[in-house]
C-alpha cells in the first residue's frame, strides 16, 4: 500500500504526479491508437479482440469484483476466486483495489453530500458550476481527495483483516504492468513483428485503461446527473440506460442506491446488468453463494411515486439524508 498524508492535508506532490500519469497517459495511448488507424488501414480484428476482452475482463474486474463482491459483499466466492477478482480489478488501474473499496464505502455514507469524494453536486449555480461539477465527479477528485490509513481502517477495517486481499492489493503497480505486458505480448506472438506488439500494447493496454477509467468515471458524474430515477432517494442517483450497457450494468445507478448492498442492479427484465449475469454463472458453477438481491415487496415499497428529485444546487446541497 501506499504511504499517504492525512484525508485532511490532501495528496502530496508526488501522489497527484502518479495521478496525473494515471490519468492522461492511457489517454494519450488511445488516441495515439486511433491515430495510426488510418496509415495501418484499420483497427484489425486482433487488436479489437485485444480492446474488448481486456475492456470485459478488467471492466467486471471492476464491477463483480471491488464493487459488489469487495465493496458491498453482496456475495461470496472461494478465495482463489476472489483474488483474481481483485487482481482483474487492479489491473484497470483505479487505484490500489481497498482504496477503491473504501472510497466507494465512504461515497455511499456521504452521497451527494459534503465530504462525498465525487459528487458532481455543490460545486456553484449555473451551467459553470454544473461544468465543474461533471469534471471534479469525472477525474478531478482524484488531485484533491486521499486515502489515508485511518481511512482504510475505518471503511474496509474487514478486508484489512484478510491477508490475501492485503497482498493482492499491495501488488496492485504488478497487476497494471501485467495488464499492459499481456496483449503486447499477445500481438508480438501473433504477428511476430514489433509493430504487433506495440499495437498490441496500445489496444490491450493503454486504450483498454481509458476506456475502461472513463466508462468508471461516467458512473460517478453521468449517473449523478442524467437519467432517471426510480426509486425514492434523497441523493441524486440516476440510472442511465448507456452507461449500463458500457458499465456492465453499473449504470442502473438509482438501483443501486436504492438497495447497495444488491448483487444485481438490473432490477428490471429489460435493465441488462452483465455483472449480474456473470454472479448467477458463478453460482451454477459452485464459485458463489449468498447472493443478496432485494424481494419484490421490498422494490416495490422503496419504488419512486414522485418526479425525480431536482439537481442539488450550492444553498441546498447539503441538506437531506443519504440513501
Amino acid at each position: 500500500m501506499w504511504n499517504h498524508d492525512s484525508d485532511e492535508d490532501g495528496p502530496t506532490l508526488a501522489r497527484r504526479c502518479v495521478v496525473l500519469v494515471g490519468v492522461f497517459v492511457p489517454l494519450l495511448g488511445g488516441i495515439a491508437a486511433i491515430a495510426l488507424m488510418w496509415p495501418l488501414g484499420g483497427v484489425g480484428f486482433l487488436n479489437l479482440g485485444l480492446l474488448l476482452g481486456g475492456w470485459l475482463l478488467t471492466g467486471l474486474g471492476v464491477t463483480v469484483g471491488l464493487h459488489r463482491l469487495f465493496t458491498h459483499r453482496s456475495f461470496d466466492a472461494p478465495r482463489w476466486v476472489q483474488a483474481i477478482w481483485l487482481a482483474l480489478g487492479a489491473a484497470a488501474a483505479q487505484g490500489p483495489p481497498l482504496e477503491w473499496c473504501a472510497t466507494h464505502r465512504r461515497h455511499h455514507e456521504l452521497s451527494d453530500q459534503a465530504g462525498d469524494p465525487h459528487s458532481p453536486h455543490q460545486h456553484g449555480a449555473g451551467w459553470w458550476g454544473a461544468i465543474r461539477g461533471l469534471m471534479h465527479a469525472h477525474f478531478g477528485w482524484f488531485f484533491v481527495h486521499n486515502v489515508s490509513p485511518s481511512t482504510l481502517q475505518r471503511y474496509v477495517p474487514d478486508l484489512l483483516q484478510d491477508p490475501l486481499l492485503v497482498r493482492v492489493s499491495s501488488l496492485y503497480p504488478l497487476w497494471i504492468l501485467l495488464g499492459l505486458l499481456l496483449p503486447a505480448l499477445i500481438g508480438l506472438l501473433a504477428t511476430g513483428s514489433w509493430m504487433g506488439a506495440w499495437l498490441g500494447l496500445l489496444w490491450g493496454g493503454l486504450a483498454r485503461i481509458c476506456f475502461v477509467h472513463h466508462i468508471t468515471w461516467s458512473i460517478n458524474s453521468i449517473c449523478h446527473t442524467f437519467g432517471s430515477q426510480d426509486f425514492a432517494s434523497d441523493d441524486q442517483s440516476r440510472n442511465n440506460f448507456i452507461c449500463g450497457a458500457f458499465g456492465h450494468g453499473e449504470g442502473w445507478h438509482n438501483n443501486h442506491h436504492a438497495f447497495p448492498y444488491s448483487a444485481r442492479h438490473g432490477l428490471q427484465w429489460w435493465q441488462f446488468d452483465l455483472s449480474w449475469l456473470v454472479i448467477q454463472a458463478m453460482k451454477c458453477l459452485g464459485l458463489a453463494w449468498s447472493i443478496r438481491t432485494p424481494s419484490a415487496k421490498a422494490i416495490e415499497a422503496r419504488r419512486l411515486v414522485r418526479e425525480p428529485a431536482p439537481l442539488a444546487s450550492a444553498d441546498t446541497a447539503d441538506t437531506g439524508a443519504r440513501s
